[in-house]
Order: C-alpha cells, then structure tokens, then sequence
C-alpha cells in the first residue's frame, strides 16, 4: 500500500483503542485517501519502532497511549516543550523532512466538555498521576481551579505533580475517603477493562457535582454507574477521546473533522 498516507496508535495493550474507528469515520466522510491503524509496541520496542517510522514517508505520525507517553519524549523533537509543561506526549508528527516532533492534544480534549463551565477556584478530585493525569493537571490549572486532591497509589508522587502543575491541594491514597469536590476526574486506567475497578464511595460529593471518567472501554464504567445512581452529571470518555482525536487528526492529515457527525460517530463507537 506503498504512497498511501497512514496514522496509527500505539500502545500495550492496544487492542480494546477505538482510535482507528474515529479517523477511518473521518478520512472516508472527508473523503481522504488514507489509513489509521492501531500497532502493539511494548516498552522495550519502543525506540526501535520511532526509528524504522522516522524514514517511512507515507506515515504521518501517531497517537501514544500508556504506558508510551514520557519515554516518547527522549526520542522525538519538543519544539512546544511538552516536556517542561504537560510531561507526557500522546502525538508524535512526522515533518516533511523527516523529523518527528511531539505535541499533546489530551488536555485539550479534556477540558472541552467543561469549557462551557466556571471552574475558577471549584475544589476538584483527580484519581491517577500518570500521563493522562499530567495533561487534566495541566488543563485544570489553566482553568484557575481551587484546591485539587489526587488520590493514587503513591501519594508521594501526586505531591511531585500538583508542585509541578502550581496547584494548590493534597495527595491521598486511593483508599481515601473523597473531599467534597465539584469535580471528580478517573485519569487511571482503574475500571478500563482487563484492570481492577475504582471503588470509590461518592457520597461525600454535592449534587451538582460532575463526574468525568476517561476510561472508555466500557463505557459504562462502575464509576459512571455509581454516579448516574446518584443522579450526578457525567462526563464519559469518548468526549475526551474524541476531543483529542480531533487536533491529531487535522496534524495527521491536513484537514479538520467533518462538522456535524459527532452523534453518529458516537453511535458507531458505541454500536
């Protein structure tokens, strides 16, 4: 399939990525000659994949999932120190002459379901303190939140990012009784399938508290179900992975998503 542009994510595992749907959606919507494929890389393969990708002119970059987003960083260019702001890559780009930059597109697509919302000084509760953590910290200081609490299994290390970040809170183990909070944030892979479930007690958040889930497979994750029972709002998922999709898409290949579709690419990935 040699002069045919392609994309493609990697990740360990890799298998459960809904990425290729959302762009093959997209590319045969627009019209677009090209391909979006999902690779398993395991850690140690990871250099030697970036270099056999670096010289092959039909691909156009990659989305890096766990646990890929750090180590990318030692072996693609940073021109938007990513490393010096977020700390996680999750899309590499191929440039014209080769080089290969990185950028990451996660935390926008995280906070576009609440840019809508006022957050500025609203107590929020972030579970995990891994790459996808690193880019909901990002977003949330941006957005001037007030006192933030991480629960993870080494508190220590949640400490290191919320200094890093400029936040001001707390780090908790994941056993931890939840603080009151507007916000509750799962940037884990806890109640991914294949992984242990988050069992978390939301009692102690307000009614108008609004739970986001990153995790999409499934979709319905405990944490969403425990949340809806509540009758709290919820953010799933596939709005943060589509969000991202989105801005990797256009770098990939030149052109943005189709306007309009949204509900029926929903439909497709949850079918």
């Amino acid at each position: 399939m040699s002069g045919i542009p392609y994309a493609e994510v990697i990740g360990d595992p890799i298998a459960q990525s809904k990425s290729p749907l959302i762009h093959d959606f997209w590319l045969e919507a627009l019209g677009l000659t090209g391909r979006y494929e999902r690779h398993h890389v395991r850690p140690g393969d990871l250099a030697a994949y970036i270099d056999a990708r670096r010289g092959d002119s039909d691909w156009r970059g990659c989305n890096v999932t766990m646990p890929h987003k750090a180590a990318v960083m030692d072996l693609v260019e940073d021109p938007g120190d990513v490393r010096g702001t977020i700390g996680a890559m999750n899309t590499v780009v191929r440039q014209p002459d080769g080089r290969l930059i990185g950028t990451n597109t996660d935390a926008a697509g995280f906070f576009a379901p609440l840019a809508e919302l006022d957050l500025e000084g609203a107590p929020v509760v972030v579970v995990g303190a891994g790459g996808a953590a690193r880019a909901v910290l990002f977003a949330l200081a941006r957005a001037k939140v007030g006192s933030v609490t991480i629960l993870n299994r080494s508190p220590l290390k949640a400490m290191g990012l919320l200094a890093a970040f400029g936040l001001k809170g707390e780090a908790l183990a994941l056993d931890a009784p939840l603080p009151p909070a507007a916000l509750l944030v799962n940037a884990s892979s806890l109640g991914m399938s294949g992984q242990p479930p988050l069992d978390l007690d939301l009692a102690p958040l307000p009614g108008d508290a609004i739970v986001y889930d990153l995790v999409y497979s499934p979709l319905q994750t405990g944490l969403l179900a425990a949340a809806e029972a509540r009758g709290l709002e919820t953010v799933d998922g596939l709005d943060m992975l589509i969000g991202q999709a989105a801005l990797a898409f256009e770098l990939f290949f030149g052109a943005a998503p189709p306007e309009g579709r949204d509900d029926e690419l929903r439909a497709l990935l949850t079918a």
